[in-house]
């Protein structure tokens, strides 16, 4: 018997929470933007009657304004929207505990095993539509298949506020003469390699040769030509399963371009101590660390590396500085740090260098409970003393959420 998979999609998340808490906002042209001051005049989010003027997630707020005149632009409230988020997802436990976030504002939920208490997966879908316009003031967009991949295309193919069922007699008739960079894991970069292939739909990718993809993409040509045909079996995940905490991270855009090692390394080094003190606090260590760049002309790159376990801020300082070293070739926009192949630090395996970690850690453990009773700027690096460009994190515009 086919499984029942949900894809639901809060439509124009960020947006519709800030119309759900000032209706006022819920007749104007929307964007919800970070500060022009702080470099952050970008559009992180639009409601629909924005959309209609074609205003972009990614516009600059200029940009966005000239496209539409009468924009109302609100800065991001990140903790309504983790809140809104965390309460539609506990909504959803009350149909199944198979239920996986995918972002702050999707999920895929495994609804097999109760249709017989809640009808089936279309009911259950326009349920839930009802429940969270009603409950919470946003729409859902919700896809319904017997896969993941074909849930998650149904939530994009009617917006907002719809079911679309996809099923084995109509998949290949809805599915089939989208385009292939609709389905789940192709990118543009993929896109444009897949179109070099003369593949341009999800069709042509089902008619493909195995041979030939694996030849260009490795195992995941095999898992494209799969997905295309309705072949993913990929299980969603309990809840509790799907909250675990996969990595941590920080990200920054400084207030002028970096163009210095020593700015560089005291940026980095002031994400890595974010990052350690939630490391401490969740009471984990990495084995690896990344970095991620982005450039004054809006390029980006990445890196990342194995390493002992770690969770002290100068350890993930002197990884992510000397990946750094190697990446940086122009003037530098903002950067990100993270940790992420987690463990129990209860369960770390130790080594001969273990005495020094761990005096390390003593330290920056002693450190944070001076600023938990005295505040965060009873003690600061010195590197990183009057640095004009770090401004304080306190708005959490960049804060970068665990990711899952």
């Amino acid at each position: 018997m086919d499984r029942i998979i949900l894809h639901c999609d809060l439509n124009n998340f960020y947006a519709s929470v800030e119309c759900a808490l000032n209706p006022e906002l819920r007749d104007f042209p929307l964007a919800v933007a970070g500060s022009k001051e702080n470099r952050h005049g970008v559009v992180l989010a639009k409601n629909e009657i924005a959309k209609k003027h074609g205003v972009k997630t990614g516009d600059v707020i200029w940009q966005a304004e000239q496209k539409c005149p009468g924009l109302r632009v609100v800065p991001p409230h990140f903790d309504h929207y983790t809140r809104y988020s965390e309460s539609i997802f506990e909504l959803y436990t009350h149909y199944t505990d198979m239920v996986e976030p995918f972002g702050s504002d999707e999920c895929w939920l495994d609804v097999t095993g109760c249709t017989r208490l809640f009808g089936d997966g279309k009911q259950i879908a326009d349920t839930l539509r009802e429940r969270v316009k009603q409950e919470f003031g946003l729409t859902l967009s919700v896809g319904v298949s017997f896969n993941k991949v074909f849930a998650k295309l149904g939530s994009d193919l009617k917006k907002p506020d719809a079911t679309t069922v996809i099923s084995r007699e109509n998949f290949k008739s809805l599915v089939w003469p989208l385009p292939a960079s609709d389905m789940l894991m192709v990118g543009r970069k993929t896109s444009e390699k897949l179109k070099k292939l003369n593949i341009f739909t999800i069709g042509d990718l089902a008619a493909s040769s195995e041979d030939l993809l694996v030849s260009h993409f490795g195992i995941n040509g095999k898992h494209m030509i799969q997905n295309a045909r309705g072949e993913d079996y990929e299980m969603v995940r309990k809840y509790h399963l799907s909250r675990e905490i996969k990595s941590v991270g920080h990200g920054m855009t400084a207030k002028k371009d970096i163009t210095t090692l020593e700015d560089a390394q005291a940026l980095i080094y002031y994400l890595s101590e974010l990052v350690s003190i939630r490391m401490r606090k969740y009471k984990v260590k990495g084995s690896g660390v990344a970095l991620h760049i982005r450039f004054n002309d809006l390029t980006n790159v990445s890196k990342q590396t194995a390493t002992p376990p770690l969770n002290t801020s100068d350890k993930i300082t002197d990884t992510a500085f000397a990946m750094y070293k190697t990446l940086a070739t122009k003037p530098v926009r903002a950067i990100s740090v993270s940790v992420f192949a987690l463990s129990s630090d209860e369960f770390v395996q130790t080594s001969m260098f273990d005495e020094i970690d761990t005096k390390s850690e003593r330290l920056e453990k002693a450190i944070d409970k001076i600023r938990a009773k005295y505040g965060k700027v009873a003690i600061s690096r010195a590197a990183l003393i009057e640095r004009d460009f770090i401004y304080d994190k306190t708005d959490s515009e960049d804060f970068l959420p665990f990711k899952r």
